[in-house]
């Protein structure tokens, strides 16, 4: 019996054919839950087709921009597939952003149409007119905005689906800006695609798994670790509109979720609240942790727990995979990153002169693969600096790779502090001082000394009830830390400030404690 060959086609790579396909084939499976409503795959695709008929008779095409703006809910996806069903290019806003930053992005991008938040329409309402967005709609009832549900109601799906090409831009998503203003980094629809595979061949998703999503979906952590995969394999997203601890042990059992993407300080504060020593996680295979590596005394925790973590490492412009842990690897190689070649992309560590640097030197980190970026919108010389002539994304992280293949990420090269000539890797002190009972968090910093140039400051926000002297910390730190690492300084904090993804924004805590960051 001849067997047809299973061949990756453009049609096969377009966002917009996803839940299509999985419609087909299972359209009563449950796609994505959020609160007490289930939509099946059958329902969520009539949703999508019916979003892109409304967004085509308003004028979207092929090539323009849609802005969503609000915390995860179904209509941030419908609205992101909806966009890949008329080939216009999905961007989501960060809805923590102040009016200005807003009206930054939206005329960056030159978005037509804005999709809100009701609650977040009269911040909107403040910049409209320096904008290009032509047409307004929210979730609810707004005075000058039309009503999503009632659109949905009235429409038609769409007849005449686009086909994008693999190269097109599906996604523009603007980074953190932890450093300045955010870029537009443009995701075309192979590089989403390319990224799933990466993700199905390196941890294995299942069509009956079931993840929880509390990270922000604008984030490229919440949207491509585990809830556009998932959805291709014909899994269940189940979706918080924000991440609250208890409620997600809560989630976990009432839901029976399989996997969990998040940063370590969403895994740190679960682990906190009562709920966790009770809690039934029997039905998790992994909780996927990303942003920094999880610390060892939270990985035992969780372990006791008979709960197992799978790591990676990536950027908005990598979509995200560039380095990943497998579950039978996290505990084996503690604070490693993961090993240099994922199944479709490659990683490697070079020097100021762009040479490779050999297994034990630090290096820049640099990945190379289908899912990297096309570049940054209307920025091309931000493409071509990170970008170089072999493909190359540099990514301005430090990392060192051991004799088995396994990168850890040191820091971001503008974090090291330089101390009387000697080079510090804040992420390497902040792992040891971490491990400190009466420590919570803590931020390793550089600021301004007469002698030393850069002195070595603790940024610590402590347990409660719990205090630490610097003496202390210096003292447990010592075992384990060349004396030039140990910190001479240390400052107090009730929380590190972070972003909507997790991360800790330094640059705040420099503004505040006068540091400067490293030439």
């Amino acid at each position: 019996m001849r067997m047809s060959a299973t061949v990756t086609t453009p049609e096969s790579m377009e966002l917009g054919s996803w839940i299509s396909r999985r419609a087909a084939i299972g359209p009563d499976r449950p796609a994505v839950t959020y609160g007490d409503s289930t939509l099946t795959f059958a329902d969520f695709q009539h949703r999508i087709d019916c979003l892109a008929a409304e967004l085509a008779a308003g004028g979207i095409s092929a090539g323009d921009r849609v802005a969503y703006l609000g915390p995860n809910h179904p209509a941030f996806l419908t609205t992101l597939f909806a966009c890949a069903r008329v080939g216009a290019t999905f961007v989501p806003l960060n809805f923590r952003l102040t009016a200005p930053e807003i009206a930054y992005i939206l005329d960056d991008c030159g978005a037509l149409t804005l999709i809100a938040d009701a609650a977040l329409a009269p911040t909107v309402d403040q910049i409209r007119d320096q904008t290009p967005v032509r047409r307004f709609i929210a979730l609810g009832d707004v005075d000058g905005w039309e009503n999503y549900d009632d659109l949905l109601a009235r429409a038609q799906p769409i007849a005449d689906p686009a086909h994008p090409a693999p190269e097109d831009v599906a996604v523009i998503m603007y980074t953190s800006g932890t450093t300045g203003r955010p870029k537009g980094a443009m995701l075309s629809h192979g590089n989403l695609f390319w990224n799933n595979v990466n993700s199905l061949l390196s941890f294995d998703t299942l069509s009956t798994d079931i993840t929880y999503v509390s990270a922000p979906l604008f984030h490229i952590g919440g949207l491509n670790v585990t809830t556009l995969v998932t959805l291709q394999k014909g899994g269940h997203v189940v979706l918080a509109p924000g991440f609250d601890p208890a409620a997600a042990l809560s989630a976990i059992e009432t839901h029976r979720i399989t996997t969990m993407f998040g940063v370590p300080a969403m895994f740190l504060f679960m682990s906190q609240v009562p709920q966790f020593q009770t809690a039934d996680l029997s039905s998790l295979r992994y909780l996927m942790c990303g942003g920094a590596p999880v610390p060892e005394p939270l990985m035992r925790k969780y372990a006791d727990r008979g709960v197992t973590f799978a790591q990676g490492y990536g950027l908005t412009e990598t979509a995200p995979l560039a380095l990943v842990m497998g579950i039978d690897e996290s505990d084996r190689k503690i604070g490693a990153a993961g090993n240099k070649v994922l199944p479709l992309s490659d990683v490697r560590l070079v020097d100021a002169d762009n040479a490779e640097v050999p297994p034990g030197q630090p290096g820049e980190v640099c990945v190379r693969g289908p899912q990297v970026m096309t570049g940054y919108w209307k920025n091309p010389g931000a493409t071509e600096s990170a970008i170089d002539s072999e493909g190359w994304f540099h990514t301005g992280d430090v990392g060192r790779q051991d004799d088995d293949g396994y990168i850890y990420v040191v820091d971001r090269l503008k974090d090291m502090v330089i101390s009387g000539g000697e080079n510090v890797y804040p992420a390497e002190v902040e792992s040891v001082l971490y491990s400190h009972p009466a420590v919570a968090e803590v931020a390793i910093l550089g600021v301004p000394d007469d002698k030393w140039g850069q002195a070595v400051t603790a940024v610590v926000a402590t347990v409660p009830g719990e205090s630490v002297t610097l003496d202390e910390l210096r003292d447990f730190a010592a075992a384990t830390l060349a004396r030039y690492k140990l910190p001479l300084r240390v400052e107090f904090v009730d929380a590190l400030p972070r972003n909507p993804s997790g991360k800790v924004l330094k640059y705040r805590l420099r503004e505040q404690f006068g540091a400067v960051p490293t030439p």
